[in-house]
């Protein structure tokens, strides 16, 4: 997770995300660098908008949240305790 973190920074701040620039990042964190997790996430992320994606993913995060908000709350009905009692009387007989 802190290597998507890390080219997440990068990018917000403006820098190009690079292996050499997310092995900086990573290990500045004081972890231990993983060359093939930075490999992976680079060659990943070539050819990748960015700021497209992340839009992407902030409209779909928000959409499941607004149909919940949309629908009012239904509240269940209690069964009157007696009533409940009377249900399990007639299974005795």
């Amino acid at each position: 997770m802190e290597y998507i973190y890390g080219a997440l920074l990068l990018h917000k701040l403006g820098k190009e995300v690079n292996e050499s620039n997310l092995k900086k990042v990573v290990s500045a964190t004081g972890a231990d660098v993983d060359e093939a997790k930075v490999k992976v996430l680079v060659a990943s992320l070539s050819g990748v908008n960015i700021d497209e994606q992340l839009a992407n993913a902030a409209i779909a995060s928000a959409a499941p949240a607004a149909s919940t908000a949309a629908k009012p709350e239904e509240k269940k009905k209690e069964e009157p305790k007696a009533e409940a009692a009377e249900g399990l009387a007639s299974l005795f007989g």
